[in-house]
Formats: structure tokens, sequence, C-alpha cells
């Protein structure tokens, strides 16, 4: 059973206030991980198979790992301000290392649109910092574009490896609904510096170009020098027909060009005439 305490986040914890009033710190209550609950189904579904529950949210900041929030300016209705969201990771070992993942992060619909996704990751980066990891993962689906734009083009994370329905065809999710969960995963170099890690757009071969209907068409995966892949711009404004045609055309896509030893250089977001794309470089 989770204790009926009001103070349980680690000693370590402190928070982060920005010019907007918003406060991000680690969760510090029952009540507070109870409502971290309550924001994956708001997000996910209430049939959600994969939701953490608060036992694990506590005990994962116990041992290394971090349950953070974001809370608005206090009102006298809510002296601790309404959560507007937060983020989780467990911190582990990988080949003798300290190593982070994280495994959830989520927005509620108020509060999307300012960046908040990107603070509550970077107080996370400041966190597992400070018990000594150097390196953290998450995964995110290829055809989401604004969270490829995060992950890659602001943050600064490298997509090390394509995984094909990683999760099941069936977690519960609305969100997901029966589409094949391919994950791309991303290995974040905490040490870099804000920057260091960004690439610009290149020039480069489209190989998945649409028709007039909008559907995404695999040409021939030539061997250029850097080729682009596109996503569609709102993945979720797709009927889930079309949806399943694009996770299949960047499937073949992606895992080709990464077979051939490409890595992903960075995500473009498109413009008015441009999707958004992930560019790759053969590696040289």
């Amino acid at each position: 059973m989770i204790p009926q305490t009001t103070d349980l986040a680690p000693p370590s914890a402190s928070p982060a206030t920005g010019v907007d009033g918003v406060t991000i710190r680690r969760v510090a209550s029952l009540a507070e991980y109870h409502e971290c609950i309550a924001i994956q189904e708001e997000t996910w579904g209430v049939g959600f198979r994969e939701l953490v529950p608060a036992a694990i949210l506590l005990v994962s900041q116990k041992l290394g790992g971090v349950c953070a929030a974001a809370f608005a300016e206090p009102t006298d209705d809510r002296p601790d301000g309404r959560m507007l969201g937060f983020v989780f990771g467990i911190t582990g070992v990988e080949n003798g290392a300290l190593v982070h993942w994280s495994d959830l992060l989520a927005v509620r619909p108020e509060a999307r649109g300012g960046h908040l996704g990107e603070r509550l990751k970077r107080y996370q980066r400041e966190l597992v910092l400070g018990v000594g990891a150097r390196t953290m993962y998450w995964t995110f689906d290829p055809l989401v574009a604004r969270n490829a734009h995060l992950n890659l083009a602001r943050l600064g994370a490298r997509a090390s490896e394509y995984v094909p329905n990683m999760y099941g065809d069936d977690t519960g999710s609305p969100l997901h609904g029966r589409l094949a969960t391919d994950r791309f995963v991303a290995k974040w170099d905490l040490l870099a510096l804000d920057g260091d890690a960004r690439v610009p757009d290149r020039p480069g071969i489209l190989v998945n170009p649409t028709d007039d209907r909008g559907v995404p068409m695999l040409a021939p995966l030539p061997d250029a020098p850097v080729v682009h892949v596109a996503v569609p711009r709102d993945l979720e404004a797709l009927p889930y027909d079309l949806r399943a045609v694009w996770r299949d055309v960047t499937r073949e896509a992606l895992l080709a060009y990464l077979g051939r030893g490409y890595e992903v250089a960075t995500f473009a977001r498109g413009d008015a005439t441009t999707l958004p794309h992930y560019v790759l470089a053969a590696h040289d």
C-alpha cells in the first residue's frame, strides 16, 4: 500500500517556476500521484492497458526514477495549482552505466501548444543528471510529427532504433486504436549542450510521395546520400485506413534505410507545400 503521507517526494526535489507562473516539481503527495493517473486516463483512455499505477510512480522515485508534474499558478480553490501535465521515467543499468527510460509524458489539452512537454522533459533531464545517469531513452510514434519535431529537432535526441508494433496493436487506448504501435526509440545524450545535436534540414530525395488524394506511395529506394521519408501533418485527423497505409509505407522505407546503415539526421516540419519528413543520411 502507498503510505498516507503528504510528502512522498525525494528530498532532492527542487521546483522550477517559469515566467508564466507554471511550476514544475516532483510529485509530492498521494493526491498528486492519483492526479497523474487521471491525466493518463484523459490522454490514453480509461481502458489503456499500459496505465502506470500510483504505487509504481511513487516507488520509482525512491530508487532514482522521476515523476514530476507541471502546476498552474495557485488559486483559492487549488492552492497547489491545477496539475497541467506530468512526466514519468525509471532509472536502471545498461552495460554497467546508469541510464534513464522516460516512460510517460502527458499534457492536458488546455496547456498544449506552449512547449510545456519540452519543459517537463528538460526538468526530468536535470533530475536524472543528479542521480548520475548520462543517457535518457524513450519511444515515440514515427508518424506523429509534433513529437518527432520535439524529440529530434528541439531536444536534439537521436532516433536510435525502429521497433515494429512495439506495444502490440491493441493497447486498449482509443488514441492508438487498432494501428500497429511502431515506435522509434529516442536516445538523448544528457551532457550535450542545447543545440549541439541539432542538424538543419538537408536537400534529399523524397521516397514516399503522396498522390492527389493524399495517399503515400513507396517509390524505388535509391542509395542516395540523403533521403526524405514524409509523415502526415496530423495523424489523428486521418481515417484509420489511411493511417494504416502511412504506417506500412513509412515502416518499409525507414527499416530499409536503417538496415543499409543510414542514420536519422533530423526531422523537418515542412511547409505549405512540403510534408513533415525525416532526413536520413548515408553513414560516412
